[in-house]
């Protein structure tokens, strides 16, 4: 979360506010009043953010509302506090690694269990009393912010602000999911007892379907087919444990968009 604080950090005061850039949710909301009022970032991205503190306790829990106002709070020091130094007035460049940066310390700050941007939040609040999903609300929410930009700060800007935003909003998703995602391994074997007693020893789980060969002519047509859900990390470990015993494996790789329940590796808390 720490580290989360300090990389968002960056990402405001070495490309973003220097530049007059903002990024999507209460982020942006701060930036935006920032650039046209005299009120530091810093006091606005805790006064913009505390409704959501105080729902996020209601809607989601104590111990994360405290974490993400701890975060929230740390961000605003941060760049009250450290000297960034601004690294360029590009403004592609600004808008693709502002949003990086941005997006790795939302990643971050995410992966720690806390959040630095109560749109979230709202989503979830907005989710259950509307239907809307949340990728929808986060959706309206931002289509206001950069209307109210173009309007302001102007439509190149705020054309360069959109950029920032997706490019943010694709390295959280990466940070949350794309590093340790669920895939899901069907493994088919002659020697599938061999195998799934080596992955039961290694404290994995499995499910075995009975299945029959769609093209044997000799011997027993019937199979034991290995599936389990694993996290990407474990793929090539498993596979190559696999293949030690029985090279003539055939192993299909699918992709898991969420899985719960049974034995398998947790992957870290998201909002």
């Amino acid at each position: 979360m720490i580290l989360g604080i300090l990389v968002a950090g960056f990402g405001l005061k070495g490309f973003l506010i220097p530049n007059g850039f903002i990024d999507g949710g209460m982020t942006g909301v701060s930036l935006l009043i920032h650039f046209l009022t005299p009120i530091s970032i810093s006091i606005l991205l805790i006064l913009v953010n505390i409704p959501f503190i105080l729902m996020a306790r209601k809607q989601i829990g104590k111990i994360f509302a405290v974490k993400s106002f701890i975060a929230i709070v740390g961000l605003a020091f941060c760049i009250a506090l450290i000297k960034y130094p601004i690294i360029t007035s590009d403004k592609l460049l600004v808008a693709v690694f502002g949003g990086f940066l941005l997006g790795t310390g939302t990643g971050l700050a995410i992966r720690g269990g806390s959040v630095i941007d109560g749109t979230e939040i709202l989503s979830i609040y907005m989710n259950k009393k509307t239907g809307l999903s949340v990728g929808e609300v986060i959706f309206i929410v931002n289509i206001i912010i950069y209307s109210i930009a173009a309007i302001f700060l102007g439509l190149e800007r705020a054309l360069y602000s959109i950029l920032t935003y997706l490019v943010a909003a694709k390295v959280v998703d990466f940070m949350i999911d794309g590093i340790e995602e669920y895939v899901g391994l069907t493994i088919i074997s002659k020697k599938s007892k061999n195998i799934r007693k080596m992955l039961t020893s290694m404290g994995m789980g499995l499910t075995v379907y009975k299945g029959e060969k769609g093209y044997s002519r000799k011997g027993d047509p019937k199979i034991d087919i290995l599936y389990m859900v694993i996290t990407r990390l474990e793929v090539t470990k498993v596979k190559n444990k696999v293949l030690a015993i029985d090279e003539s494996s055939v192993i299909i790789e699918s992709p898991v968009k969420s899985a719960h329940g049974g034995i398998m590796k947790k992957k870290p808390l998201s909002h």
